[in-house]
């Protein structure tokens, strides 16, 4: 480390250097490239500055308190699909097909919302990602589509690997943009060329506005505000309009051209991007539902993205560093999550909107 550091012209400061027991109050000089810099002529120990830019500022989060949120959530266990059915008490379930002119043939009398969640008063408590899209917008994520995993191995669980949702159709092995290596800081495990499903619960009940908004697991942030004696007293519909669901759907490239800051805060909403909404009410995904075992953290509306779309890796790498920034240890969402296998027409909503 040298001893010699840039500062701007006329500035006095005293500087450390690292390995050294002085400090030294230090005098202005201009070399030949006109660069201003400080060197050491007057050593003194009781001033004594530390280097900052040894720090990693971009995941550093907030002091440590009490987090409120910690251990809301509510458990609710998986219920054989059939059998609810036929006791009337599924509701629907995602990820379902969302396009267009589709509806499923699960008969529903709730209403998603069908505006922006903040003019309801929602606000995002968690973002996490799926591997390929666990909802299918046939000509854009759909069994057509491809990746780096071949599509002999899409849509299984490979060993120590997790299930494999649709693909989009823009892989080429042939640009650089979808195989050119990447070299991730913050997300974990993460493929250039891959398809990712991006899903940000938003909820009424979250600690919106507060340090404590983003919760890992998301179920924490949901019911951050909620309790089971509550839970219990809400209508379907109510349950449909205090929590939902954005999703969007995307393919990694290593192009900064595609770099989009910011993903925590949920969709992307420019030009293309966020434009064409499939509304409807369904529950929570994951691996450990299928056509047989059934969700019960339902009825929420879902707010799902037609249209696949190219993102900067770094975009991802990004949004992870600002989740590692967080009060509340996200690193469990640092990964991409498992996707469930489409939701069948039976247990698919019937209230699609196609707005």
């Amino acid at each position: 480390m040298s001893s010699k550091l840039i500062a701007p012209l006329s500035v006095a400061t005293v500087v450390s250097v690292v390995g050294m027991t002085i400090a030294a109050i230090v005098g202005v000089t201009r070399n030949n490239g006109g660069t201003v810099v400080m060197e050491s002529n007057n050593p003194s120990p009781q001033n004594i500055i530390i280097n900052a830019a040894a720090t990693d500022m971009a995941t550093r989060g907030p002091p440590k308190a009490t987090n409120p949120c910690d251990g809301a959530k509510i458990q609710l266990d998986n219920v054989q699909c059939a059998a609810a059915a036929i006791n009337g008490q599924l509701n629907g379930q995602s990820g379902a097909n969302v396009t267009k002119g589709y509806v499923g043939d699960l008969d529903v009398d709730v209403e998603p919302i069908d505006e922006p969640y903040y003019k309801r008063g929602l606000c995002p408590v968690n973002v996490h990602w799926h591997e390929g899209a666990e909802h299918l917008s046939v000509g854009e994520y759909d069994e057509m589509g491809t990746g780096p995993t071949g599509k002999e191995e899409a849509h299984r669980a490979l060993a120590g690997e997790v299930r494999e949702g649709f693909q989009c159709r823009y892989y080429d092995e042939n640009e650089d943009m979808f195989t050119k290596p990447y070299m991730w800081k913050h997300c974990v495990g993460m493929k250039v060329g891959q398809t990712y499903e991006v899903h940000w619960p938003h909820s009424a009940a979250g600690a919106c506005g507060t340090t404590n908004q983003y919760q890992t697991p998301f179920y924490d942030g949901v019911f951050c505000n909620l309790d089971m004696e509550t839970l219990v007293t809400l209508t379907p519909q109510q349950i449909a309009s205090a929590v939902g669901v954005q999703a969007q759907i995307f393919t990694i490239v290593n192009d900064e051209s595609y770099y989009y800051p910011n993903l925590m805060r949920g969709m992307i909403v420019d030009g293309e991007k966020g434009s064409d909404i499939a509304y409807y009410t369904g529950s929570t995904t994951g691996t450990s539902r299928d056509n047989e075992k059934c969700s019960s953290y339902a009825p929420i509306t879902w707010q799902v993205d037609r249209k696949c779309h190219k993102i900067s890796a770094s975009s991802f790498d990004q949004l992870c560093a600002d989740m590692k920034s967080q009060r509340d240890d996200m690193s469990d969402d640092l990964y991409a999550h498992g996707s469930r296998e489409l939701v069948a027409d039976e247990w698919a909503a019937d209230n699609g909107k196609l707005l």
